[in-house]
């Protein structure tokens, strides 16, 4: 055989040899199970593993719950009762949904949306921009009903805790009475667990709150954190 006709050969062997390599190896792959595709799954199911055991707990409520004025939003009382709850190991996750300048009209506008995700605990802290901008009070109680009427209706077996709030006599005595006895009215009639009064022990102490004289400092978001906690733990 001649030399070129020798090389065509051994070349023709080689192009077999290396389809049926290749052949084989694809046929290899065919059976192996796609990694990628398993690892993605696998996180999908820790991320929804995590998700559906920690139970949550929704803050809704105006600047208090929002901490204006701190330095860290984790300083506020939500955040400090997050904190608490960690260190228990308990599985719950704070949600924060407070919103400086807040008042129960705003919050019945946008409590639907807030409840796009189930709460297993929902605290309510709304009504004191209502008290303290002089808006009528039966509104007030109302829109509070109708927040609560809408969180009971989507989810009935969340447990709702109700903050109670007081304002200064500024609008008259008859006026901060009524104000005040709205947040326990409000729990009696639709069987809520009650935090008497928020700011107790912290309301009109200078050294307790900011420059204003209305939000609390980060000290005084602890007392709040504790006055929360008193009656939260009982859920928990």
């Amino acid at each position: 055989m001649k030399q070129g006709a020798l090389k065509r050969v051994i070349f023709l062997k080689f192009c077999y040899f290396s389809i049926l390599i290749l052949f084989i190896s694809c046929k290899n792959e065919t059976n192996k199970p796609n990694k990628l595709s398993l690892d993605s799954k696998q996180a999908t199911e820790v991320i929804t593993s995590t998700k559906t055991t920690s139970k949550k707990i929704i803050f809704f409520g105006d600047s208090l719950t929002a901490g204006y004025g701190l330095d860290d939003v984790n300083d506020a009382f939500p955040g400090l009762i997050q904190q608490k709850i960690d260190s228990l190991q308990l599985k719950y996750t704070v949600i924060n949904s407070g919103v400086s300048g807040e008042t129960t009209a705003g919050g019945k506008n946008r409590i639907d949306w807030v409840l796009s995700t189930k709460p297993d605990i929902f605290i309510l802290e709304l009504g004191a921009n209502d008290g303290l901008r002089g808006l009528p009070l039966a509104e007030t109680e109302k829109n509070l009903q109708v927040i609560i009427d809408r969180v009971k209706s989507k989810y009935p077996d969340t447990k709702i805790i109700l903050a109670g709030m007081q304002i200064p006599p500024n609008m008259g005595p008859e006026y901060s009475t009524t104000f005040k006895n709205i947040f326990p009215n409000l729990a009696e009639k639709n069987k809520l667990a009650l935090v008497p009064f928020l700011l107790e022990n912290v309301g009109g102490i200078a050294a307790l709150n900011q420059t204003d004289g209305i939000h609390p400092t980060a000290e005084g978001h602890s007392i709040l954190a504790e006055n929360v906690w008193i009656i939260l733990k009982e859920i928990l």
